[in-house]
């Protein structure tokens, strides 16, 4: 890894705050840089953070300023302004979505799609990681609150039987995926998709997510999805219903499968399973 400072772009997020306990612990420098101070500052890690708003030039290129390599765990949407701001010799590593494989377009994915076009078209060296669903990161509750769920229902009705694809990844493997791409040289450009090491049904997912949770999962119920998506207006006024966006509904229909043989070349990761990885999340408390 190049010596001086690594720029960590949304060091007080889940993946920016994994990212920095894991340069942390090995002794590697970085800089935080956040929007917030009180929100770097209830971490408890140390160090003075760099305060900068990504929609601001001037304070995001101060921010940089000094550093060797420069990492982005923002959305995607923002590689422009942190290609304009970093240093020119700085290496980039930034974080995207496999949300910008879907065939639903929407914002988030869009931007995505953006961010790296933005990288490629820059010629700069690194690497623009795209995770698909990533679970058990310290503060997120995705699958808790999903096995909340599943605790109380009697059936739980998905589109198609859920018989689409899923392959989410745990978060430390999305840690170590970004500390290999800090340690690589790159070239150029590169686009790679981090996650898990292999795709499963999503009614297999939900099963799985109720065995961790201690608990006999609830019987699929395949429905097609033009009637769940006239349920969604519904959800958003009953009291004790879950928030459910139509698209979220569409996305579950289609597959979600990748292959990650550049993630093991590149990177040399080796995903852990998902009953590994949910056993390791309920163990920091069963919903």
């Amino acid at each position: 890894m190049s010596t001086g400072p690594i720029a960590v772009i949304g060091a007080s997020g889940r993946s920016g705050l994994a990212l920095c306990r894991a340069l942390a612990a090995e002794g590697i420098g970085f800089l935080p840089v956040v929007r917030h101070a009180e929100r770097w500052a209830s971490t408890g890690m140390p160090g003075v953070p760099r305060i900068a708003d990504l929609r601001d030039p001037d304070t995001l290129r101060a921010a940089l300023e000094g550093a060797a390599r420069v990492v982005s765990c923002a959305h995607a949407r923002h590689a422009p302004a942190i290609l304009a701001a970093a240093p020119p010799a700085a290496p980039l590593v930034l974080m995207g979505s496999t949300r910008r494989f879907s065939q639903w377009r929407d914002d988030h994915g869009d931007g995505v799609r953006q961010g790296e076009a933005a990288l490629m078209e820059s010629g700069r060296p690194g690497v623009i990681l795209h995770p698909t669903m990533i679970y058990g990161a310290e503060g997120e509750d995705n699958v808790q609150r999903l096995a909340a769920l599943l605790r109380r229902l009697p059936v739980a009705p998905l589109p198609g039987g859920g018989t689409s694809l899923v392959q989410p990844i745990h978060q430390s493997d999305v840690t170590r995926s970004l500390m290999a791409a800090l340690r690589r040289h790159w070239e150029g450009p590169e686009a790679v998709v981090v996650a898990g090491p292999g795709p499963v049904r999503y009614a297999d997912f939900l099963r799985a997510v109720c065995r961790a949770a201690g608990f006999r999962p609830p019987r699929v119920v395949p429905l097609p999805l033009g009637p769940l998506l006239a349920l969604v207006p519904l959800l958003r006024v009953v009291p004790g219903l879950p928030r459910i966006r139509a698209a979220e509904l569409r996305r579950l229909t289609e597959d979600k499968a990748f292959d990650i043989g550049p993630m093991r070349a590149l990177l040399d990761v080796e995903p852990i399973g998902l009953d590994e990885g949910l056993a390791l999340t309920f163990s920091r408390g069963v919903a």
